[in-house]
């Protein structure tokens, strides 16, 4: 069975969000954000005290992108991958690493600066400048999709996921209003699919039933 470790609405969204989509059975561990402070027996399942992690039948991985392209590969053939005989494929692997390196990085300094800090310690020039960083790096999903509903292939796929994540992210620290108007909508269009609805009942119910806050992560 695979089992992933998640805080509502955390990077281990993506990893949720993709089962989802593939209609895979799995396990959901809910844990209070952040863990590392919450659930102290987390640091048994993965030492860094973060999510995702994912187990399945001996492994474990912790890196939300990679998960998404191993449960594609591992558990496929899906259209949500895409094959490395398809011309799309570099794009694929360059903008499935795209959504957590250069999308959500600079979303974190914005959350740790922003908000998770001691008041004192909070530094609005960080949030303001990775805030332009952030919406400046969109400029390259906006070309994307200058001609086309989903990044590559013709078709949703996991890079869709991994940069929907970001933009769910941002969304949550009140980004959105400053989308473009192609990316707007593009975002309507994910938050919109039948798995991703069906990602955020999950993660709430089993937060309820688990007994951990219901509060998405971002905004804690």
């Amino acid at each position: 069975m695979i089992t992933l470790y998640h805080c509502v609405s955390a990077r281990s969204f993506r990893p949720l969000w993709m089962l989802e989509e593939m209609g895979l059975e799995y396990d959901l561990k809910m844990l209070p954000f952040p863990p590392r402070v919450h659930a102290k027996p987390f640091f048994e399942i993965n030492p860094l005290g973060t999510v995702p992690a994912l187990t399945d039948d001996g492994l474990q991985m912790t890196e939300s992108a990679a998960i998404c392209q191993y449960l594609g590969d591992r558990y496929g053939p899906t259209h949500l991958t895409v094959s490395v005989d398809e011309a799309d494929y570099g794009h694929f692997l360059d903008l499935l690493h795209f959504g957590e390196a250069t999308l959500t990085f600079p979303q974190t300094l914005l959350l740790r600066y922003g908000r998770f800090e001691p008041e004192d310690r909070r530094l609005p020039q960080v949030v303001d400048d990775y805030s332009r960083w952030f919406l400046a790096r969109l400029r390259r999903i906006d070309s994307r999709l200058q001609d086309r509903d989903y990044l590559c292939a013709d078709r949703f796929t996991a890079a869709d996921i991994s940069v929907g994540y970001a933009l769910m992210l941002a969304d949550y620290q009140g980004l959105s209003t400053q989308y473009s108007d192609r990316v707007r909508a593009y975002w309507l269009r994910l938050k919109n699919r039948p798995a991703f609805q069906q990602a955020l009942t999950r993660q709430h119910n089993e937060a309820l039933a688990q007994e951990v806050p219901t509060t998405p992560a971002p905004c804690v």
